[in-house]
């Protein structure tokens, strides 16, 4: 299959990439190939200096319905070290193309959002959800663990015994109990998403691209680091900045009283 005619639409404008993932009909359930397509498209994003933000989003009723299990998937034998490669090698390595990207990602949730696919909306930075919008855990409902990240995403989230909760009875959360958990950032109705995430990718791609790409950097780190060391990572990245044109032009402004004018450098 060429990447031209896996379902994975995406475009580039106003250095903001939009990734929008296009099977309706299923849900935007993840295919391989799907997956590696957006794991590169991330890969991308990230290296590509005009690139200064990125939208996660889905087609129809769906944002993603999780990992598609037919086609064999689910069944055959199994050799000892197969599913353990797998999820490394897939859904693992997805989200770690979102949580490692160095541009800020946002996730636009236009429907459901379920297993795999929840993780990749929480896995983002800033999560936008229609109305419509829900969120599932639906590993417990097929007799399975959570993959793709969720049981290192979820506590950090919600904390443990509301993870647990979610991953224990995998009952639909609205999009509106996910915003009161802290799930998501903000709820709109469901004909303003569109509009929302481009005007927070617009603000995202007009601020300092690499004090944001620290500032996340900073964050993640932080939930499994000590204070020491946090402190210690928060002084390097504070060298690494002062460095760069925008931590200039910002300091500029400031004393000329102005507004700044970064260029993502």
């Amino acid at each position: 299959m060429t990447a031209a005619e896996i379902p994975v639409r995406h475009e580039t404008c106003e250095h903001v990439t939009r990734i929008t993932l296009d099977r309706p009909e299923a849900l935007n359930a993840l295919t391989p190939e799907q997956r590696e397509r957006i794991i590169g498209l991330l890969a991308r994003a990230s290296a590509d200096p005009e690139v200064r933000a990125v939208v996660l989003t889905g087609t129809g009723r769906g944002f993603c319905a999780g990992a598609d299990l037919r086609g064999g998937a689910a069944a055959g034998e199994r050799v000892s070290g197969d599913v353990a490669r797998t999820l490394r090698l897939g859904a693992q390595r997805l989200i770690a193309a979102v949580l490692d990207c160095e541009k800020p990602v946002l996730a636009a949730v236009n429907g459901t959002a379920a297993g795999l696919g929840a993780h990749l909306a929480l896995a983002c930075d800033l999560v936008l959800a229609a109305e419509s919008a829900r969120f599932i855990e639906v590993f417990v409902r097929r007799g399975l663990v959570p993959d793709g990240g969720g049981a290192y995403l979820l506590p950090r989230l919600v904390g443990p015994q509301r993870a647990k909760e979610l991953m224990f009875f995998g009952d639909a959360l609205t999009a509106a109990d996910a915003e009161r958990l802290g799930l998501v950032n903000r709820v709109v109705a469901d004909g303003e998403l569109d509009r929302a995430s481009r005007d927070w990718a617009a603000r995202l791609a007009a601020g300092p691209t690499r004090a944001l790409a620290l500032t996340k950097q900073l964050v993640n780190a932080s939930l499994d680091a000590d204070r020491a060391t946090a402190f210690a990572a928060e002084a390097a990245a504070q060298e690494i900045n002062m460095t760069t044109a925008d931590a200039q032009e910002g300091l500029r402004s400031f004393v000329e009283r102005r507004s700044p004018g970064f260029r993502g450098r």
